[in-house]
């Protein structure tokens, strides 16, 4: 298989990474020591894990509801609602010009 190495070069030496595999990062003194070590290390990391392939039903996805989206629209038929935006916008205003002072 092949991997893509990203590396950085910093003022005193390198590092690489693995791109998609976060967990193997290196440093070295050399460009080429860091794609050595780098290659060392995603060979530590694949001899002690495996890649799988998993399957995910698109519709069972669309039908989870975040925790942020069950609640999106409860106040869609409430006719105190807009009230309550406008006092606390006075209330934002009034503290800004507070910090402001």
């Amino acid at each position: 298989m092949q991997y893509q190495i990203f590396i950085q070069s910093q003022k005193d030496n390198f590092i690489a990474s693995v791109v998609g595999l976060p967990n193997v990062i290196v440093e070295a003194n050399t460009e080429e020591e860091a794609i050595s070590k780098a290659k060392s290390a995603l060979q530590a990391q694949l001899a002690t894990g495996k890649f799988v392939t998993i399957e995910v039903n698109p519709q069972e996805i669309s039908h989870q509801e975040t925790t942020q989206m069950k609640y999106a629209g409860i106040f869609a038929d409430d006719p105190t609602f807009d009230d309550f935006m406008d006092k606390l916008a006075a209330i934002r205003k009034e503290s800004n010009a507070t910090i402001d002072e």
